[in-house]
C-alpha cells in the first residue's frame, strides 16, 4: 500500500512538471502562464510622458520619476557630456571654411572673459582643472608646458607651452571647439560650458600674470595670407 502511494506521488509529480514545462514553452502570443511578464510585454517609456505600469492601471510611482512630474527623461549624471545647460554655444557659429576659421580665431583672441556666471568662477575653474587633467594633460602636461606623457614617450611632438603663447580664454575655447593644426576638436568630449571651464583654468593656471592678447586688427595689403596649418 505504501509503495502504491509513492508511485502515485511520483506520477503526479511527473505530470505536474510536464504540464508546467508545456505551458512555459507554449506560443508567446497567448501564454497561459507567464513567470517573467516583462520579457513577454516589455515597456517602452516615452521620456516626455508619465510612465504607466504595464501590469496594472496605476501610474508608475518610482520616486525619481515622481520628482520629474512622472516623466522618465531624467537629467544626465554628473560628468557626462549631455545637453547644453549653460546655453553658451551656437551651432551656426561653427566655421565652414579655412577663411571663416581664421577669422573666428582672430576674433576669439579679443574675448578675455567667459560667458559663464562670474559668481561661479571658483567652482568653474576647479572643474576646469579636473577636466584638463583628465582630457588635456596627456599631451599638454599638468603644468601646461606641452610635456605630457604622450609627448615624453616620443609618440607625439609639437605641443606648445602655454607660457610662450599669446592666448586668451576666448582663443583657448575656440581651439577646444574647432581644433587647430594637429589638435582636433574636443566638442565631442566636452560640453560647451565645460570647454569654457577648461579655458578658464588654462588662463588662471598658466597665464594668470600675462597681459591679455590684443584684439585682432584688420589685415593690411602687404600682410601674408595664413592658413590654419601655418598660423601660430
Amino acid at each position: 500500500m505504501l509503495k502504491m502511494k509513492k508511485n502515485i506521488l511520483k506520477i503526479t509529480a511527473v505530470l505536474g512538471l510536464t504540464t508546467v514545462l508545456l505551458n512555459s514553452c507554449g506560443p508567446n502570443e497567448n501564454a497561459p502562464l507567464v513567470y517573467f511578464p516583462d520579457m513577454y510585454f516589455p515597456v517602452a517609456y516615452d521620456p516626455l510622458m508619465k510612465a504607466q505600469d504595464a501590469y496594472s492601471d496605476h501610474e508608475n510611482e518610482i520616486p525619481a520619476f515622481v520628482k520629474n512630474n512622472g516623466a522618465t527623461g531624467l537629467s544626465p549624471v554628473e560628468g557626462s557630456v549631455a545637453q547644453n545647460k549653460d546655453g553658451v554655444f551656437e551651432e551656426s557659429k561653427l566655421p565652414k571654411t579655412p577663411d571663416e576659421y581664421n577669422a573666428g580665431y582672430d576674433a576669439s583672441k579679443g574675448i578675455t572673459a567667459s560667458p559663464l556666471n562670474p559668481a561661479n568662477a571658483a567652482k568653474d575653474i576647479e572643474r576646469g582643472k579636473m577636466l584638463f587633467d583628465r582630457t588635456c594633460s596627456a599631451c599638454h602636461g599638468t603644468g601646461g608646458d606641452g610635456q605630457g606623457p604622450i609627448v615624453q614617450s616620443g609618440a607625439y611632438s609639437g605641443v606648445p607651452n602655454y607660457a610662450d603663447r599669446e592666448i586668451t580664454v576666448g582663443s583657448v575655447h575656440y581651439v577646444l571647439t574647432n581644433g587647430r593644426n594637429a589638435m582636433g576638436s574636443y566638442a565631442g568630449q566636452l560640453s560647451a560650458g565645460d570647454r569654457w571651464r577648461v579655458a578658464m583654468y588654462v588662463m588662471n593656471a598658466f597665464k594668470k600674470n600675462a597681459a591679455p592678447a590684443a584684439a585682432a586688427t584688420p589685415a593690411t595689403s602687404d600682410a601674408k595670407t595664413e592658413t590654419t596649418e601655418t598660423k601660430k
